[in-house]
């Protein structure tokens, strides 16, 4: 069914070089997607990985989960591109302040 261009509900991709992996997220992170976005980021082996949530419209408390999962699996190497949407919901956690949270 065409829903007019409406953005996916959620939708994940990943790409790298061994090295650096770089993972986009869309759409809404939730007990349903967390995971599948932390599986995605850990599916290839890398050294820095890059979490991409610019276009993330909705993140819950099993999306941050993953993320500080994330964090310590890649100490000091860890980028995430927050959306507006996902900063906020770090900032109310209390973690509005980490290193791998990248300035706007």
């Amino acid at each position: 069914m065409d829903q007019g261009g409406a953005p996916p509900v959620f939708s994940v991709s990943a790409e790298g070089d061994g090295i650096r992996r770089h993972v986009q997220v869309t759409g809404e992170v939730d007990m349903a997607t967390a995971d599948t976005m932390f599986q995605t980021a850990l599916r290839e082996p890398a050294k820095q990985l890059t979490l991409d949530l610019r276009a993330v419209t909705f993140f819950d408390s099993a999306a941050i989960h993953a993320v500080v999962r994330l964090a310590q699996k890649f100490p000091a190497a860890l980028t995430v591109l927050p959306s507006r949407q996902v900063r906020r919901v770090l900032e109310i956690s209390g973690l509005g302040e980490q290193d791998w949270l990248a300035d706007a």
